[in-house]
C-alpha cells in the first residue's frame, strides 16, 4: 500500500478573507447599478402587477374597470372626466376641480388612445412616454422630453356634434349673445375649440 505524506496548508491572513469578500460585494452592486442604468422607468413600470402596454408604447392600470360592455369614446366625441396630472417625480401639474369636458380628438395622442380605452365608469392611471406627449418641447411646467402621469375617471362622453348643437341651442335662448367666460360663448358651456 502507499501512503500519501500530509503536507500541512499554511493558515491564510484574516485580512485577505475580508478584503477578497469586499471585493464581492463591490462587484455585486456594480453590476446592479449598470443594470439599473440601462432600465428606464418605463421598462421597470411595464414589469409592474397589472400594467398594461399597448403597441404604441402606452402604459395603463385598470384601477376601476366602468361599465361591462359599455361603448367607448372616439375621436368624434367629447369626453367629460376628472383628471390629475403628475410628472415621475410626483409634482402635479394640473389637475381638474371639477368634471371637464375634453374633446378627444384635440389632446395629446397618448391621453386621447387611453381615453378610447375605456368605458363609463372607468378609472385608469396612465403613463404617457414623452412621443405620445410634449415630445422634445416643454409646456408650461412640463420639461421636454417628460413622461407624464394621469390619473383619470371617464364620468360620460358624448358626440361632439351633439355638444355643438347643445351650445347652439343655449346660445340661441340665451339671445344669441356670446356672452363672455367659456369658449362657447355662454357661461356654463362645454369648452370645444373651433376645428
Amino acid at each position: 500500500m502507499s501512503t500519501i505524506t500530509a503536507v500541512p496548508i499554511r493558515p491564510v491572513n484574516r485580512r485577505y478573507l475580508v478584503y477578497i469578500w469586499i471585493g464581492l460585494a463591490l462587484a455585486a452592486i456594480a453590476a446592479f447599478v449598470l443594470a439599473q442604468q440601462g432600465d428606464d422607468f418605463l421598462t421597470r413600470n411595464a414589469r409592474a402587477k397589472g400594467v398594461m402596454t399597448t403597441a404604441s408604447g402606452l402604459q395603463y392600470k385598470v384601477l376601476e374597470p366602468g361599465q361591462r360592455g359599455a361603448p367607448k369614446p372616439t375621436d368624434a366625441d367629447v369626453a367629460l372626466i376628472n383628471y390629475e396630472g403628475k410628472l415621475l417625480n410626483g409634482t402635479t401639474f394640473d389637475k381638474s376641480q371639477q368634471p371637464t369636458p375634453m374633446p378627444v380628438a384635440q389632446v395629446v395622442p397618448g391621453f386621447s388612445e387611453a381615453l378610447k380605452l375605456m368605458p363609463k365608469g372607468a378609472k385608469y392611471r396612465i403613463w404617457i412616454k414623452p412621443s405620445l406627449g410634449y415630445g422634445d418641447k416643454a409646456s408650461g411646467p412640463i420639461p421636454a422630453n417628460s413622461t407624464l402621469a394621469f390619473d383619470v375617471e371617464l364620468i360620460d362622453f358624448l358626440p361632439e356634434a351633439q355638444v355643438r348643437q347643445m351650445q347652439m341651442q343655449q346660445q340661441m335662448m340665451q339671445g344669441g349673445g356670446a356672452a363672455g367666460g367659456m369658449p362657447g360663448g355662454v357661461p356654463g358651456s362645454i369648452p370645444v375649440p373651433p376645428r
